[in-house]
């Protein structure tokens, strides 16, 4: 009688080791970075000389600083809004999931948002909102309306920031959508079919539920350019006018990089870290609760 126990042994070890060095590299270059922003969040620190240890001091200062409440307030707005590339997105694959003539040379005009630059991105929007010639000036013109100044507006300035967000980020969550789509499990739909499921009962009842993987990951991906909403506050206002626009991420860039502040910095870099943090893990203990129940 054969030992098969060393097989058994390497069987159970070979996926580990196929994951070991992808293990390696997350420590290093993701856990380990991390850790050590968390850690210098606690010293007053330059980025040059002696680290000064102030505990929480950085976190009190936060709690004073008005352009963090600011920053904070217009994260949140990015988190509310940007979710809404997750149903437009779902409404687009759901359009471009068709067997019809040209439907290829449509999808490719999606898609385009997403293969461009942020930077580009933001130069486009800024052209486009521009109250001298932007096109947006001279579609309002068609109904009589004046110039609209939406990034000198520190009201709106905001909101039209975001809206060019959505352009790209709508693009990327049809993505992901259209390969759930093209993954679903046709025996389910056909025996919806068979049942008299049609139209929204036919989307709600058996499509959406194959599309959670899909929806998961389209969330996560959007809580994640919402918080780090970076690349188009620099470009479109630089945080302005008067830092209305700022988000954490260019706050914190601000705060280390032309202040000095590295351990301020760092704390900024900490909030931002535990707010992504908490939004994604509510949002995976729903969707495990749901999937359970």
């Amino acid at each position: 009688m054969h030992d098969f126990s060393g097989t058994d042994r390497w069987q159970r070890l070979t996926p580990w080791l196929f994951m070991l060095p992808a293990m390696l590299f997350f420590l290093v270059y993701v856990v380990s970075p991390i850790l050590q922003s968390i850690w210098i969040s606690f010293f007053d620190w330059d980025g040059f000389g002696d680290k000064v240890f102030i505990g929480l001091g950085n976190y009190v200062e936060l709690t004073e600083d008005p352009l963090f409440w600011t920053s904070l307030k217009n994260n949140i707005l990015w988190l509310v809004f940007y979710m809404l590339a997750v149903p437009l997105g779902l409404g687009v694959a759901l359009f471009l999931n068709q067997q019809v003539l040209g439907i290829r040379a449509v999808k490719s005009l999606f898609f385009f948002p997403f293969v461009i630059s942020q930077v580009i991105v933001g130069v486009v929007f800024s052209w486009f909102y521009d109250p001298s010639y932007g096109l947006l000036q001279k579609a309002l013109g068609l109904f009589g309306m004046g110039p609209l100044p939406i990034l000198a507006d520190e009201t709106m300035v905001t909101y039209g920031i975001i809206a060019a967000g959505l352009w790209p980020q709508i693009a990327y969550t049809m993505i992901l959508y259209l390969t759930g789509l093209n993954n679903l499990n046709p025996e389910q739909i056909e025996a919806a079919r068979m049942d008299g499921a049609h139209g929204w009962k036919m989307l709600r009842h058996v499509i959406i539920p194959q599309l959670r993987p899909a929806t998961f990951l389209a969330v996560v991906v959007t809580v994640i350019g919402a918080l780090r909403s970076f690349d188009l506050v620099a470009t479109m206002t630089g945080g302005g006018p008067y830092g209305s626009s700022s988000v954490l991420a260019f706050f914190m860039y601000e705060q280390a990089i032309f202040n000095y502040r590295m351990g301020y910095g760092a704390a900024i870099a900490t909030v931002l870290f535990a707010i992504m943090l908490i939004y994604i893990s509510f949002f995976l203990w729903r969707m495990l609760r749901a999937e359970r129940g």
